[in-house]
């Protein structure tokens, strides 16, 4: 037990994943087999139950090839003419049956692992820190949720079911061969040390390919997301054809790797045959010699040939096993690298729940960064009171966003204490301290449902009433209404099928459901045209209402709206007061007014004004 906790602290190491070390392989082995086999072992049992079947029907056969050629053919024994078909039928119809129910029990192991393995991924994914998941890229979380569970299936199911299948339908026959004439049978099974020996050579060429393969389709995923978030830019500066080569060369490195990887599996077959065909020829030679010398029958030398025969076809697939291992394994180790990834932001064992919040905020004597080695804030220490407003205005990386991000405990400080009502956020659950806020940025974030299904994202017990009133009070039941299929009608993929300005307004709507005590913006009318603005400040002022409002400021005339302003600068708060008291004080807050504030404030109004 003591090695297994080592071995997942090991492999929570940066680039474990990529390794190819042999102990690393028999760990993941073993993982496969402890997570996902052994839960299962009813199933495996009843599997490998069937197979015992399939195995001595497939071993009785040779020596009904025997019984035919020895008591018909040459014996012209009719009684054995009658039963032996009958026979014959009996096993094979065993044999099918035990090789259907075989099949279906494999199937569901496979389907029953490939959906655990996505349903972890997708739980470690929703669970997972802000920080992790925003420093990864979002196709390899693609490419291993869809292309990797299932090779790690294949290696989990197909492999275990495979390898125990076709060793007993191996052994069956080995058992038959050598029990009609051992001799022959040695000079079948002859070849098999070298074909071993052969395979061996080969992992470490289809362990490099196949991480290449794999790591390709990651990057084919990615550059298709890119490609499509970052459309419009692609068309507006004529870049098609720069992104077609760019992915080119991705697809054809991976369309290398595969080919590679498929080299090295064909190598294995045509030599291994070629050493079979050697055996065979030699069986054939010898027991030929004997038929004429009359050491052997014709029964005795068909069933010992239809075994052997019999005996090519499973022994091909225990050659192919080792390929199919280790794709699973390498991709097992890229699953597993995300599985593995522990959040740094947790919960603690006595967690209470924080009921009824005023909305009082407290940042006491702060110091955050992303890395160690880059702090975004430094002794920040802020209080802010229930129902106020308060504006942060400074340069970009001042730690605007950072502070909104503690509050929600997306974070946790390296150093000092962010408080709700007096309170530790850290001595309460995740779930609690995030209803206490709702959040609101520039970008309003819609899924891919209903305008309903959005509006009460957060809130599922709210009913049609409570949905509709809220859409009212963010100014959007207006637009809703004139829609065909009104509260039903689908916002499409991030809410294209909707305007900037009402896209906006449904997220309003769905703060306003949420009914939090604290409101965090970051500024969301800065990308609305005029009119757009207009109706989403309308609809703002009646969420403020009541409500503690941490929002980032880029408007004059959203940080004329504010209690009190904090200006940032570097990570520090350099200036705390009023637009009237900042401005005359000649400061940061000064300069930012009259270069970048009072711009984009007469902007708007201009455009208001128009």
């Amino acid at each position: 037990m003591t090695e297994d906790r080592t071995a997942v602290a090991d492999r929570n190491q940066p680039g474990w994943a990529e390794t190819g070390d042999g102990d690393e392989s028999v760990y993941v082995v073993k993982r496969i087999f402890r997570e996902f086999i052994w839960p299962r072992r009813k199933l495996v049992l009843r599997s490998m139950l069937t197979m015992i079947f399939v195995a001595a029907t497939t071993g009785a056969l040779p020596f009904l090839m025997q019984t035919a050629a020895d008591r018909v053919f040459i014996q012209k024994d009719q009684t054995t003419l009658y039963i032996l078909p009958l026979v014959v039928a009996v096993v094979m119809a065993v044999r099918s049956l035990a090789e259907y129910s075989s099949r279906m029990t494999e199937a569901r192991i496979s389907g029953e692992i490939v959906a655990e393995l996505r349903e972890k991924l997708f739980r470690r994914l929703a669970n997972s820190d802000l920080g992790f998941l925003q420093g990864t890229h979002s196709a390899r979380f693609v490419s291993v949720f869809s292309a990797d569970t299932l090779v790690v299936n294949q290696a989990a199911s197909q492999t275990l079911t495979a390898l125990v299948r076709n060793a007993l339908q191996s052994v069956a026959l080995v058992g038959a061969m050598l029990w009609l004439d051992w001799v022959l049978g040695i000079l079948v099974l002859g070849s098999l040390p070298i074909s071993i020996m052969l395979m061996s050579k080969q992992r470490r060429k289809l362990t490099k390919s196949v991480k290449q393969s794999l790591s390709g389709s990651g990057d084919i995923a990615r550059i298709v997301a890119q490609t499509l978030a970052g459309i419009r830019v692609v068309k507006a500066y004529g870049q098609e054809a720069s992104e077609t080569a760019r992915a080119l060369r991705h697809i054809e490195s991976t369309r290398d790797a595969g080919l590679r990887t498929q080299k090295t599996r064909a190598r294995t077959g045509p030599f291994t045959e070629g050493l079979s065909g050697l055996g065979f020829a030699a069986a054939i030679f010898y027991g030929g010699w004997r038929g004429i010398h009359g050491g052997l029958t014709l029964g005795e030398f068909m069933g010992f040939m239809s075994a052997a025969m019999l005996i090519y076809q499973p022994l091909k697939t225990l050659a192919n096993l080792q390929n199919v291992l280790m794709e699973g394994i390498i991709a097992a180790r890229r699953v597993f690298s995300i599985l593995d990834e522990e959040p740094k932001v947790v919960e603690r064992a006595e967690a209470k729940v924080l009921l009824n919040p005023a909305g009082a905020i407290t940042f006491d004597h702060v110091t955050f960064g992303y890395n160690e080695e880059t702090p975004v804030l430094h002794d920040v220490s802020l209080t802010i009171q229930p129902g106020q407003k308060v504006a942060f205005v400074g340069p970009s990386g001042a730690g605007k966003s950072t502070l909104l991000n503690l509050v929600l405990r997306f974070y946790d400080p390296a150093s000092g204490v962010v408080r709700i009502d007096g309170q530790n956020i850290a001595d309460f659950t995740l779930a609690s301290v995030r209803k206490a806020s709702a959040l609101l940025t520039q970008d309003p974030v819609l899924f891919d449902d209903t305008i309903r299904a959005n509006i009460a994202y957060g809130s599922p017990e709210a009913d049609q009433a409570a949905i509709e009133a809220a859409a009212r009070a963010a100014d959007a039941h207006s637009f809703i209404s004139t829609l065909e299929k009104g509260y039903d009608t689908p916002v499409g993929e991030a809410g294209s099928l909707l305007s900037g300005g009402q896209k906006q307004r449904i997220a309003i709507a769905r703060a306003m459901l949420r009914g939090a005590p604290i409101l965090l913006l970051d500024e969301p009318t800065s990308a609305l045209d005029a009119n757009s603005e207009a109706h989403v400040q309308a609809a703002l002022d009646g969420l403020f209402a009541g409500r503690t409002v941490l929002m980032i400021a880029h408007r004059l005339s959203t940080v004329k709206r504010a209690d009190m302003i904090v200006v940032l600068d570097k990570g520090r708060i350099v200036e705390t007061g009023t637009h009237d008291e900042l401005a005359a004080a000649g400061g940061l807050y000064a300069h930012l007014h009259k270069t970048q504030l009072s711009g984009a404030g007469a902007a708007a109004e201009g455009g208001n004004a128009a």
